[in-house]
């Protein structure tokens, strides 16, 4: 039995909540909380499992609690966050200090009753209860001259890499993209599950450390040398040969297994790409996407990557696409850089 605490400072939100986790007959809400300082309390008294945070709250915020609950109990903790830009940076700064995942809070909370999202509260739930829990690393800072390098344009390139990730990955993400050097022979395009705003923060955050240029992903961007592409929630990423560019496009077709976007259609459209060596990258994150975009960039001749079980906060996408045997070589997340590096040359 997985025993969750639900800290929010809203009364609605708690008892929606509540009901819904309840409804799992391997879930016990053993407590819930107003705000941070009553959390902290009722964590001694309660063990709980795993942790729902909401971020906005009196007396002590969601990032203050966090950081105590992840130094003194090392518990898996998810936040709870408003769809805003500013929810979701503070998500993002919670998901660097330790937060496992998140769950938006929907703008109407009566959506909190609906099928789908009941099914994704606790399918998160049990992920986050299995997960492993990380000490904050501090990401290595670059030795780049910002506004420069945001100007630069390489010249072609030779490779183009495929990364997928879904439930830790924003801190996967980090460590990875921040060891790529700004002159790779590459371009990169990253799946990423996070709803709207939440894409924008993260390629923004990614582009701050990186070495390489970062973006939210637009219809009609043309890959360059140096840059990686981030899909923005709520939208397919696709690439597409266009003349003698390859060019990204963006879709709002159905959702795939509930997601939108997929690292599936992504690497799905990489690998019809011809005259370009490809590898396809599968990191931490729950469920199975990925599992046939990788099947796909195998069978076009690209190599490809999974993150070991050891380094993974979930170890679903990564063990589904090893599954396939389409997996070239499993690494613990610190080696996957200097693999792509070796590959693909500067």
């Amino acid at each position: 039995m997985i025993k969750v605490l639900i800290v929010d400072d809203s009364a609605l939100i708690r008892k929606i909540l509540t009901d819904i986790l309840s409804s799992d007959t391997e879930i016990s809400v053993v407590g819930t909380a107003r705000n941070g300082q009553e959390a902290l309390d009722k964590i001694e008294i309660l063990k709980p499992d795993i942790v729902t945070l909401d971020i906005e709250m009196p007396l002590m915020d969601g990032l203050t609690t966090l950081r105590h609950i992840v130094s003194k109990y090392k518990l898996p903790v998810i936040m709870i966050s408003s769809l805003t830009s500013e929810g979701a940076e503070l998500t993002l700064k919670a998901l660097d200090e330790g937060a496992v995942d998140f769950l938006p809070k929907p703008t109407n909370i009566f959506s909190l009753s609906q099928a789908d999202i009941k099914r994704e509260i606790v399918e998160k739930i049990k992920a986050g209860a299995k997960s492993k829990f990380y000490i904050k690393e501090t990401i290595k800072k670059t030795n780049t001259v910002k506004v420069d390098r945001l100007n630069i344009t390489y010249a072609g390139f030779k490779n183009i890499i495929a990364i997928g990730t879904s439930t830790g990955g924003p801190r996967a993400l980090q460590s990875l993209i921040s060891e790529l050097p700004s002159d790779i022979n590459a371009s990169i395009l990253i799946v990423q599950h996070m709803p709207p705003k939440f894409t924008k923060s993260l390629a923004d955050r990614l582009n701050s450390i990186s070495n390489i240029k970062i973006k939210e992903a637009e219809d009609g961007d043309v890959l360059s040398r140096g840059c990686g592409y981030i899909a923005p929630g709520d939208y397919h990423m696709t690439v597409v040969k266009e003349s003698n560019d390859l060019v990204i496009r963006l879709n709002q077709d159905p959702q795939v297994m509930g997601l939108r976007p997929t690292v599936d259609k992504m690497m799905e459209s990489v690998a019809k790409i011809s005259g370009y060596s490809k590898i396809g990258v599968i990191l931490t994150g729950m469920g199975s996407d990925g599992t046939n975009g990788i099947i796909k960039m195998r069978q076009s001749g690209s190599y490809t990557i999974a993150q070991d079980e050891a380094t993974s906060v979930v170890y679903g996408m990564p063990k589904s696409a090893i599954a396939t045997n389409c997996i070239d070589i499993i690494l613990p997340l610190d080696k996957i850089a200097n693999k792509i590096i070796n590959k693909v040359g500067v």
